[in-house]
């Protein structure tokens, strides 16, 4: 068991995953950008990718539309896809949509 405060060092058969911090709110104005950061990091197929929202304020339908279709791709390939760092906001949002059954939700990233 991990003691709080100590580091993880990655064993050689651990891949560190690509992590894409998201900031803001990730609604239909934002998207196209977002969609273009995941594409260029699941074009390069990392066998993990981490979603970063723990400075995201806001998501809407499309941002959540976008999270799935970069899961989707990315587990396409064998890839493994998480979000992290979900606040009580995002988190309920989550939970209503019944989302949090969809995706691997880490504490932080």
């Amino acid at each position: 068991m991990q003691q709080k405060g100590s580091l993880s060092t990655p064993r050689p058969d651990q891949q560190v995953p690509d992590v894409l911090p998201l900031k803001g709110e990730l609604d239909l104005h934002v998207i196209p950008e977002i969609t273009a950061s995941l594409d260029a990091i699941i074009d390069k197929r990392p066998e993990r990718l981490v979603v970063d929202l723990s400075d995201v304020s806001y998501i809407d339908s499309a941002g959540l539309a976008a999270l799935i279709q970069a899961m989707q791709k990315v587990q396409a390939y064998g890839g493994q896809f998480s979000l992290a760092g979900l606040e009580t906001t995002l988190r309920s949002i989550f939970n209503m949509s019944r989302l949090d059954e969809v995706f691997e939700i880490l504490p932080k990233c």
